[in-house]
């Protein structure tokens, strides 16, 4: 199979179903920011500090490819059997978020990324997830989505928030407290 097909040169691609959109248009946009997040876990399961949720990363990147193979398709044309995001996927993160909150210090400030590399990454990936998840909502204004893709977005953000402060933890790095200015 070539990687090229020339179909896109002419700024549209193709939904799985055939219907063609424009490269720009908020469903692209959804799945192409689903695929960039995708992209920041991977980087975040390579480093040392990750490895000891490397199992949940890998599960986490699945259920985004299914994530976005559903954004990908279209609603009224797709033919395609596509794995499903369940509630039990919800709950994993959920679980997930227990255990890692079960080690950290109550939260008593707004926190600031950084302290660690590993911890400001983990930050962009929550950032990251949480425009996939505005650009979702966005798409379901406008052609329905399913309500636990949404939910699974929101969820995960939430479990990558705390992810980074478990990263700071697990470094032994202090947390980067906001302090406003009190002019």
């Amino acid at each position: 199979m070539k990687i090229y097909t020339r179909k896109g040169d002419t700024g549209h691609t193709g939904l799985l179903g055939g219907t063609r959109v424009p490269k720009w248009h908020l469903r692209i946009e959804s799945y192409g920011t689903v695929d960039e997040l995708n992209s920041w876990l991977g980087l975040l399961g390579s480093l040392p500090e990750g490895q000891p949720q490397l199992a949940q990363l890998r599960r986490i990147q699945d259920r985004l490819f299914t994530l976005g193979s559903h954004l990908a398709a279209d609603p009224e044309k797709n033919q395609f059997a596509l794995p499903q995001i369940q509630e039990a996927d919800i709950a994993e993160l959920e679980a997930g978020i227990d255990l890692m909150e079960a080690d950290l210090p109550a939260l008593k400030n707004f926190v600031l990324p950084g302290g660690s590399a590993a911890n400001a990454q983990a930050h962009i990936a929550r950032c990251v997830c949480r425009r996939a998840e505005r650009m979702t909502a966005a798409l379901h204004a406008e052609s329905p989505v399913e309500p636990v893709i949404l939910k699974y977005l929101n969820r995960l953000s939430d479990w990558l928030f705390v992810f980074a402060r478990w990263l700071s933890l697990q470094a032994q790095s202090e947390e980067v407290v906001w302090k406003p200015r009190q002019d």
